[in-house]
């Protein structure tokens, strides 16, 4: 039995548009629900329409995600097609956008919104106490944000702000390339120089010294692991996740393949792969935030 959205129109069913609606002689699109609740996401007035012909089904497509995954959808198709959301509509969505995904930028709520950033900026200093206080921004780009740019390149940097004068350790020191000092450090940050720090050229021709710190987990165990669970065998987008997956991991021994690049092509490189990261650590973020989603239900 389908259950009625939660939807983001503060006024309800326009029954007007309803009524069209019931009128229309074309084929109207399959409503949108969320297989787990039930719950309508996209075709309420499409819906209630078909239940005023006496229609006992209706053309349904399944979503599958978390409940803050289904809100975010229904804002999104709402704001593509048929009625167009009110002002104050768009409002609640963003403060409800917001408390859900609170490391999203004013920028990426608003183009899913249909606000000014600044109006969705103005929300979030309104309902701060709402709103959990995450210590990243992921932007409308999908790039990885820390709110303190400043202390974040310091703790990059590996200072210690108190002793001048330190040269910070690094784990890679096996190749007895020097680190830079607290000073060099400190200046590239009061330049906001994107460039590498000095001394990473060095590093960068003396591949026998680049060792990675060993990883929590073994990315290839892992893999194994979620390809023996049968939800994702034996279901097409599971197994197309894998290979997806398996085509993305970087084993150990392939940044040695990036290593032997041109002196004058390295900075593009260092960009690409800081970009790469920042991707897997919002994928990472969401999927913790699922996982932590999963568990609060459970309990």
């Amino acid at each position: 039995m389908l259950l009625d959205a939660d939807s983001p129109r503060l006024a309800g069913i326009d029954q007007d548009h309803v009524r069209t609606l019931a009128a229309c002689t074309d084929k109207l699109p399959p409503i949108v629900v969320h297989r787990s609740t039930m719950k309508v996401i996209d075709g309420m007035h499409r819906l209630t329409a078909a239940r005023l012909n006496g229609q006992e089904t209706i053309e349904v497509r399944y979503f599958e995600g978390s409940n803050r995954e289904a809100f975010l959808l229904a804002v999104e198709l709402n704001m593509k097609h048929g009625l167009a959301l009110a002002l104050s509509d768009r409002k609640k969505s963003a403060m409800k956008i917001l408390e859900s995904f609170p490391e999203w930028s004013d920028r990426a709520v608003a183009v899913k919104t249909g606000l000014s950033g600044k109006t969705v900026g103005v929300l979030r200093r309104k309902f701060a106490g709402r709103i959990a206080q995450a210590p990243l921004r992921v932007g409308r780009d999908g790039r990885v944000r820390p709110l303190n740019s400043h202390k974040d390149r310091q703790q990059t940097a590996g200072i210690v702000p108190e002793e001048p004068d330190t040269v910070p350790r690094e784990t890679a020191g096996a190749a007895g390339a020097p680190g830079p000092s607290a000073r060099e450090a400190q200046k590239r940050l009061r330049s906001q120089d994107d460039g590498p720090l000095p001394g990473s050229e060095a590093r960068a021709r003396a591949p026998q010294g680049l060792e990675p710190a060993d990883p929590l987990v073994d990315p290839l165990a892992q893999l194994e692991s979620l390809k023996r669970d049968p939800a994702l065998k034996y279901s097409n987008d599971g197994r197309e996740m894998i290979r997806w997956l398996e085509a993305r991991i970087i084993r150990k021994t392939d940044p040695g393949l990036a290593l032997p690049a041109p002196a004058h092509q390295a900075r593009k490189i260092a960009a690409l792969a800081r970009a790469c990261a920042a991707q897997w650590n919002c994928v990472a973020m969401r999927m913790e935030l699922l996982c932590d989603e999963c568990s609060q239900a459970s309990n």
